[in-house]
């Protein structure tokens, strides 16, 4: 069978591409190992006899584009936070910092009564403001072909901010903006979703990862889908088909011959004008029929540093701090012993290679904001969704021994949780079909072996400036090879990484633009 496109990986990029392509009158085939789209970005009946679907690996919004959405029709609601985040201070969780988007008073006497004066407040707002100028400028540009650095940072609108955040660590400028520890650790916690890295790293791999999680949208808000993330890539998947795209499940893509587009999966194969790949550049190395071509413009794989953490609670549980109503506090981002120094302190004891004594994390609710992925009886009672993302936690503390490594890395965390509640999350948890606690643990391991990632690393590899770096990569669209009929589709490509559908829209573009 001949194509004119043929996407590797049914994952929300590869959706993407197939539905802008499928949409402009172009046959597209998309092929998908696992029986199901979606891949990292799925809502799932997690534990047994709950009727509950939870956002299982991916679970916010920011870095979609709303021109993505309107452009194919998507049939998906974003739901704004009101509360960015919650912070019980590091050995005194009787005392918090609440970070309230629909009350700045009180934010403002929060930030006072924690710091003891005005000035973090007042320099908070006055850092993200300037940070607020550089997301409304670069935003845009990620659905453009590439632009020189120099060109960007015009485009940021503050130049003096962009050289500081693409010039020196993350950690300078950080501790310049502000004196208090936990505040600090509130900002740096940005830069290490999903990245290994120190404040003070001379490769800037922080500030890369700071940057992308602070653009979003214009705003850098963090938006809750409706129907949980599987939500997205249903209606991606909608919109793919409707428009004439073929998906075939449960088939694993075995090679990939550039030389003349053929694609060879397990009991078939196809010929493809242009080929698409969704999945990771390192996974697509292993499909190439040429191994002596390196078809990665940039490093090929890092690994992952992340626990992932999904519960169901009977209800919320209890915080130290009175003056907090819990519904408040996991609505946003809660932040878990995450001081700017515990931060660099559990770093340094997983660089090591050994697990932190209290892992930093941080949770949030879902069902706080979205009850629609409960049935209805669960809807109607108390009972609340909860999910955990744990930081520094490198690959390589669970090499060895995966299994024994998951479960010392989750009841660490779990002390690291108790340690800011009022009582244990486990007098909370609900119970599934069999009485087991409804609780599940993801390594980056687990991610590697489940969802083809290498190393685990939930961006398929290390983050990219969103701009060219050489002159020869000005006016392109980040996600050439050495192919010409071969592109990167995926998170790793330049302007990937997270839930964005940018790099699926791009590669689209370099296709109907060509």
């Amino acid at each position: 069978m001949n194509y004119d496109d043929i996407v590797i990986g049914a994952g929300h990029n590869g959706l993407t591409a197939a539905a802008y392509l499928a949409r402009a009158g172009r046959r597209v085939l998309v092929l998908e190992q696992a029986e199901h789209v979606g891949g990292a970005t799925v809502g799932h009946r997690t534990f047994d006899g709950v009727d509950a679907r939870l956002s299982r690996y991916s679970y916010l919004v920011s870095l979609l584009p709303r021109q993505i959405l309107t452009d194919l029709d998507l049939d998906l609601r974003l739901v704004r936070r009101r509360y960015a985040s919650y912070t019980p201070l590091p050995g005194d969780p009787a005392r918090g910092l609440l970070v309230d988007s629909g009350d700045e008073a009180a934010t403002r006497d929060r930030f006072r009564a924690i710091t003891g004066s005005d000035d973090a407040y007042a320099a908070w707002q006055a850092f993200y403001g300037r940070m607020g100028v550089i997301a409304r400028g670069l935003f845009p540009t990620v659905l453009e072909p590439l632009r020189s650095r120099a060109s960007a940072r015009d485009a940021a609108g503050d130049g003096e901010l962009f050289d500081a955040l693409t010039t020196r660590p993350l950690g300078e400028l950080i501790e310049s903006v502000v004196e208090d520890d936990t505040v600090r650790g509130i900002i740096a916690t940005d830069a290490l979703i999903g990245t290994f890295t120190s404040m003070a790293s001379a490769d800037l791999r922080q500030n890369v990862c700071f940057l992308y999680h602070l653009i979003g949208g214009g705003t850098g808000d963090w938006d809750v889908p409706v129907g949980g993330m599987g939500a997205l890539t249903d209606s991606l998947a909608s919109a793919a088909v409707s428009a004439g795209a073929q998906i075939l499940t449960g088939t694993e893509v075995t090679s990939v011959d550039p030389s003349d587009g053929t694609v060879t999966w397990r009991g078939g194969q196809a010929r493809g004008g242009m080929l698409l790949a969704g999945c990771a550049p390192a996974v697509l190395g292993t499909l190439l029929t040429d191994a002596g071509t390196d078809p990665l413009p940039a490093e090929a794989t890092a690994e992952g540093a992340q626990l992932k953490v999904n519960m169901l609670l009977t209800r919320l549980p209890r915080l130290h701090d009175a003056e907090v109503d819990p519904e408040a506090a996991f609505a946003g981002t809660f932040h878990i012993n995450e001081g700017y120094a515990q931060l660099e302190q559990a770093y340094a004891a997983a660089l090591a290679g050994r697990l932190p004594d209290l892992p930093p994390c941080e949770i949030y609710c879902h069902t706080l904001s979205d009850r629609s992925i409960l049935g209805p009886e669960l809807a109607d009672s108390p009972a609340q969704t909860l999910t955990l993302f744990g930081v520094h936690l490198p690959t390589r503390l669970f090499r060895q021994d995966n299994k024994a490594a998951t479960a010392a890395a989750l009841r660490a965390t779990l002390r690291s949780l108790d340690s800011v509640l009022a009582e244990p999350i486990e007098d909370v948890l609900a119970r599934d079909a069999a009485g087991k606690p409804c609780i599940e643990a993801k390594s980056p391991v687990d991610l590697e072996e489940s969802l083809r990632l290498p190393g685990g690393n939930i961006f398929h590899r290390s983050l990219q400036w969103p701009w060219a770096e050489t002159e020869a990569q000005v006016g392109t669209w980040g996600v050439e090879t050495p192919y010409d009929n071969l592109l990167l589709a995926g998170a790793g490509a330049r302007r990937g990484g997270g839930v964005s559908g940018i790099p699926g829209h791009n590669a689209a573009r370099a296709i109907l633009e060509a």
